[in-house]
């Protein structure tokens, strides 16, 4: 793989990832509350739920996502 193409796959990669980091956090946290808070995990509203807890686990999901998708790339970088 060329340099040139390595950068514009970690550049694609990152665009999406923080695409949906910023679906997880402002988007479930605030945009869609209110339909989320019309399901309960555990007796709290899943809003409130995703706004307190949910984007943090989202956010060490993304984390190891792009964690393994750079090793990916990085072993067909060394081919």
């Amino acid at each position: 793989m060329k340099p040139n193409n390595y950068w514009k796959t970690n550049i694609r990669y990152i665009t999406i990832l923080l695409s949906l980091w910023f679906l997880i956090s402002f988007g479930c946290g605030i945009l869609f509350v209110e339909q989320l808070n019309l399901v309960k995990i555990g007796g709290f509203k899943l809003g409130f739920w995703f706004a307190q807890q949910g984007s943090i686990f989202g956010f060490v999901v993304i984390i190891f996502v792009y964690i393994f998708l750079m090793n990916k790339l990085d072993q067909s970088q060394k081919k």
